[in-house]
C-alpha cells in the first residue's frame, strides 16, 4: 500500500493504518468515492451492509452546494433526507442542481446557520424526529457541541469531521463560539479522542475513520455487536490528516442525476426550459447569422 510521498504526523500512524488493513473488519478497505469528498461513500455503504437500514432517512449539514457530500450518492439509491446549509448562495445553487429530487420531495433543504441552541428546532421544523439511519455533521467548528446538543433525532449512524492534526490520545476541543467561521487553520472542531469519549456518553461506538483522516464513523452501541474492529478506541482506529491524499473521478458532477424525466435533458433542472447561459437570440441576430451562412456557402461553391 502506498499513500503519498510525505509522512503525515509521523511514521507510526502510517504503520498503524497498514496493520489495520489486515483486518477484514477494517472500514477503510471498503472505501470509495462517488460523490463524497473522499472515500466516505464506500465506508457508509459498508456500515449499513453490516447493520442494515430502517427508513433510509438522512440528515446532513454543512453540505455547501451538495454535489460533494456524504448523502448525495444515497439519493440515487432511494434514500430521502434533509440538508441544512448556512450559505444562502449555496442553497440557491442546490435548488438548481438538485431540482428533481427537491421537486419530488425526496430532499428537503433549509438555509440556516447552525448553533447548539437551534439545531433541534431546525430538525423539528422540517418534521425530522425520532430514529433516522444517518446523521452527517461537518460545520468546521462547533461540531462537538452541536452533536452533544442533538436530542430531536436518534441516528443509527453518525459521521462527523474530526481534527486529524491531533494524535489519537489527545482529548482536545475548541471552545464553543456560536459565531465561529473556519479560517483555514487548525482552530476548528475536536480531536478524535474527544469525539470517542463524547460518542460513548451519547451511546455510540467509534467504528472507524476514513483514510484521509477527515471523518470519524460512529454506530449506535446497541447495533455494533462484533461487526467492527475492537478495541473501539481512537488509538486503534486513528488516521492522521493526509492532506495531500486525494480521491478523484474522471467525470465531474454538475447536477444530481436522480429522479430525471425523459426527454427533458438539462431542462430537468430549470423551469420552463430557461437554462442559464442559453440566451434566446434576437430576430435580427438570427437574420444576420443566416445571411452570413448563405454568403459563405455561395463563396465556397464559386
Amino acid at each position: 500500500m502506498r499513500f503519498q510521498g510525505s509522512i503525515c504526523g509521523g511514521l507510526c500512524w502510517e504503520e498503524l493504518t497498514r496493520k489495520r488493513f489486515n483486518d477484514e473488519k477494517c472500514l477503510e478497505r471498503y472505501g470509495f468515492k462517488v460523490y463524497s469528498q473522499n472515500d466516505e461513500d464506500g465506508i457508509i455503504q459498508e456500515i449499513f451492509r453490516r447493520i442494515g437500514t430502517t427508513d433510509k432517512r438522512f440528515i446532513e449539514f454543512g453540505v455547501q452546494n451538495g454535489l460533494e457530500s456524504n448523502s448525495h450518492y444515497l439519493l440515487l439509491k432511494g434514500w430521502s433526507g434533509l440538508w441544512i446549509e448556512g450559505s444562502g448562495a449555496y442553497v440557491k445553487e442546490i435548488y438548481g442542481r438538485f431540482r428533481p429530487v427537491i421537486k419530488s420531495g425526496q430532499l428537503k433543504v433549509k438555509n440556516a446557520f447552525i448553533t447548539r441552541d437551534n439545531i433541534n428546532e431546525l430538525f423539528v421544523s422540517e418534521n425530522f424526529t425520532g430514529e433516522i439511519d444517518l446523521l452527517s455533521i461537518d460545520i468546521d467548528g462547533n461540531d462537538y457541541y452541536v452533536w452533544q446538543a442533538i436530542n430531536a433525532v436518534k441516528p443509527r449512524v453518525v459521521v462527523i469531521e474530526y481534527n486529524g492534526k491531533f494524535p489519537p490520545d489527545l482529548n482536545w476541543k475548541m471552545a464553543y463560539n456560536s459565531k465561529h467561521i473556519w479560517e483555514g487553520s487548525d482552530w476548528h472542531g475536536a480531536s478524535l479522542k474527544a469525539f470517542e469519549l463524547l460518542g460513548h456518553d451519547l451511546g455510540y461506538q467509534l467504528v472507524g475513520t476514513n483514510l484521509r483522516g477527515v471523518n470519524a464513523f460512529f454506530v449506535r452501541s446497541d447495533l455494533t455487536d462484533d461487526k467492527f474492529i475492537s478495541p473501539a478506541t481512537s488509538e486503534n482506529l486513528y488516521n492522521p490528516l493526509r492532506i495531500d491524499l486525494t480521491f478523484t473521478l474522471s467525470h465531474p458532477a454538475r447536477y444530481c442525476l436522480a429522479v430525471q424525466e425523459d426527454e427533458l435533458g438539462i431542462r430537468n433542472y430549470y423551469d420552463d426550459g430557461k437554462v442559464p447561459g442559453q440566451k434566446k437570440k434576437s430576430w435580427l441576430n438570427r437574420v444576420i447569422r443566416k445571411t452570413l451562412h448563405k454568403m459563405g456557402s455561395a463563396w465556397r461553391n464559386g
